[in-house]
């Protein structure tokens, strides 16, 4: 989970990278939360292709004049966002989820699934959302859709992992052919561990 680039998407789902978004998630010290202002959530919206440039900027003027709404809505995303991350990390570590979280994201579910249906394509359907343009949340349906897509699929479900980093926290979904995913990034945590495990045959 680096530093340098705030907007590292290694999560391979889009529900997965929405939880991504705090970096050394479980370091109290280091821990970074990049949906700071609402601002922020629009920006790595648009960056992980939810939103187009147009719907962003809309957005991002509409908060100047509504501020509270704004902020109402980072909450809302906030609390969306840690409710799947506990639930998929429940998942993993093979334990008892929170009814609290399930209850909330189930309300969720159901205020959005009233929002859906479905566009023809050429060989199959896709889903859409009558989310009204400039809607403060219009980013969330698609990561609440993704999310149930993961969980609704026991071969999918166990297919999503937790970095094996020191103080990570990162969920990511694992394509390798047998499952053999330890890290958010080689390039990151991958090559930490590799360098620990350098040093310490080393010394």
């Amino acid at each position: 989970m680096s530093e340098t680039n705030k907007y590292m998407m290694v999560g391979e789902r889009l529900c997965l990278d929405f939880v991504n978004t705090i970096s050394w998630r479980e370091s109290e010290e280091k821990r970074r939360d990049w949906f700071t202002s609402y601002d922020k959530l629009v920006d790595w919206s648009h960056h992980a292709g939810i939103l187009e440039e147009k719907q962003a900027q809309l957005l991002l003027k509409k908060s100047i004049h509504n501020p509270s709404e704004a902020e109402q809505t980072l909450a809302q995303a906030i609390q969306l966002r840690e409710a799947i991350y506990r639930i998929f990390r429940s998942f993993t570590k093979e334990e008892l989820i929170n009814q609290e979280d399930l209850t909330n994201f189930n309300k969720v579910i159901r205020h959005y699934y009233q929002l859906m249906h479905l566009v023809p394509m050429e060989n199959d359907f896709s889903i859409h959302f009558d989310i009204p343009e400039g809607a403060f949340d219009s980013m969330l349906p698609p990561i609440v859709q993704s999310a149930v897509d993961i969980l609704t699929s026991e071969r999918d479900l166990k297919r999503v992992s937790q970095c094996e980093g020191d103080h990570c926290g990162w969920l990511f979904f694992d394509t390798s052919r047998n499952r053999s995913r330890r890290w958010c990034s080689m390039a990151d945590c991958g090559n930490r561990a590799k360098a620990r495990r350098f040093y310490q045959n080393k010394k």
